[in-house]
């Protein structure tokens, strides 16, 4: 009989850190360096005008929001191909990777249709009508970068379930310098072009994203060859395509529980008006590049577990993720003091707005109080990600961000007339109760036996 987990067991060893960060330095890198393209949009559109910082704003949170849901579902390769990996199933990663995009396709057609009437949708949710006209174009131009995101997420997610993560660095770096470039000749007119403003970066980041794509594609060849090719009739099985969905549509739901707080945030700011919504976005900006680097531990944890899952080592699985809980939920307590102790500087960064600047320094420091409880969640749902363990992540943030977060920033911001500040707080409960809610279901899942997802019928549970 087993004996019982105990709390040592996930004590991780130095070789166990040295793993995840040799793993998650470049991960983070990269999430960092996507997440910098709407940063340098901010940054750029914001020395334009206030109204246009507003109006990429909720283009912003428009496609996300119907965005993130595709995502999610796609994050289901890491677990799978992980796994793969750590099996040694060559087969079981060629047959993830190319499932992933049939799936990719079939969202990028979703999300494309509901993108389409984005100046309708903001105007019934009561948004300000002069920002409307402009986000809801800037929205309409990431159409045509749809599939390549998809797509780039599809080759990412199998690239970093094997370890190899230099070239993701290489082609986001490239894929930012592009986008600055473009941003440069599309949002101010320059080089003949005319100048089109915050729509311009929609165009520039479709283009850097068809770049991301392609170039991952190229320079990740040498070791995708075997994987993309020949193309495998069971990559189409429905019911293999359907057991991936059921592990990624949680996950989904999951990214778009907790977008969507955010996003449902923003359109509470905007109900106060453009200065509340500009520094909403300007604040959330800041939080989620934080964020980015917890987000890369999250995933190296994932793979990492997914790996030890797939060779049957369940010990290692839970050294892994108590290594990723260390280092992720530590380096944000690092950029909570941050944000408790400089936050005019860092608003100042992104807009000469005064009133944009006074605004942003006042949400800050409560983005700095919840900075902690964020490292925690997204960390343990990405080592439970790494088991299969999506469904239960899901429910608790749909309980604290949508039971408890939103309905505390609604009373707050508007019940009791603390407005902007208000709204945060709330979402800041809401982030404390889910990080702790996914420590106990961390505990309760990793105390169990760890067995291999089954996806293909003939693939039998290690």
């Amino acid at each position: 009989m087993e004996r019982p987990v105990r709390t040592a067991d996930y004590r991780p060893r130095s070789a166990d850190l040295d793993a995840l960060v040799r793993l998650a330095l470049p991960v983070a890198v990269v999430q960092v360096g996507i997440m910098s393209m709407g940063v340098v949009d901010t940054i750029m559109v914001g020395r334009v005008s206030a109204m246009g910082l507003a109006a990429v704003a909720m283009g912003h949170l428009y496609f996300f929001a119907v965005a993130v849901f595709g995502m999610g579902v796609l994050f289901a390769l890491d677990p799978v191909v992980s796994q793969a990996v750590g099996a040694d199933d060559h087969v079981g990663i060629a047959c993830g990777l190319q499932r992933g995009m049939v799936l990719a396709l079939a969202l990028s057609l979703l999300a494309m249709v509901l993108l389409l009437p984005a100046g309708s949708v903001l105007t019934a949710l009561g948004q300000p009508g002069e920002i409307v006209p402009t986000a809801s174009s800037y929205a309409r131009g990431l159409i045509a970068g749809v599939f390549p995101f998809y797509g780039f997420i599809v080759l990412r997610q199998s690239l970093q379930a094997m370890g190899r993560v230099r070239v993701i660095v290489i082609v986001v770096v490239g894929a930012n310098l592009l986008n600055a470039l473009l941003n440069w000749v599309l949002i101010y007119g320059h080089l003949g072009a005319p100048p089109l403003g915050a729509v311009g970066s929609a165009w520039a980041t479709s283009a850097s994203r068809w770049f991301m794509m392609l170039a991952l594609l190229v320079t990740g060849w040498p070791l995708l060859a075997r994987y993309v090719r020949p193309l495998r009739p069971d990559a189409l099985a429905t019911a293999p395509l359907a057991r991936l969905l059921r592990i990624g549509a949680p996950v989904g739901g999951q990214q778009w529980l907790e977008f969507g707080v955010f996003g449902a945030a923003g359109l509470l700011m905007g109900l106060i008006g453009a200065v509340a919504l500009a520094s909403h976005q300007v604040a959330l900006q800041l939080a989620a590049l934080t964020f980015m680097v917890p987000v890369g531990v999250a995933q190296a944890t994932s793979v990492l577990v997914g790996q030890a899952v797939g060779r049957g080592d369940p010990n290692a699985a839970r050294r892994a993720t108590g290594a990723g809980l260390l280092v992720g939920v530590g380096f944000m307590t690092l950029t909570a003091l941050m944000f408790l102790t400089m936050p005019g500087a860092l608003a100042g960064a992104f807009t000469q707005d005064p009133a944009v600047i006074q605004a942003v320094a006042l949400l800050l420091p409560i983005a700095g109080v919840f900075q902690v409880f964020d490292g925690l969640q997204v960390v343990a749902s990405g080592a439970l990600r790494g088991v299969g363990d999506t469904r239960i992540p899901m429910l608790v943030n749909l309980v604290g961000f949508w039971g408890v977060g939103l309905p505390v920033s609604a009373w707050l911001g508007f019940g009791m007339g603390a407005g902007p500040r208000g709204i945060w707080w709330g979402l800041a409960i809401g982030i404390g109760v889910v990080g702790t809610l996914l420590a106990f279901r961390v505990k309760r899942r990793f105390g169990r036996e760890l067995r291999r997802l089954q996806i293909d019928d003939d693939t039998s549970a290690a």
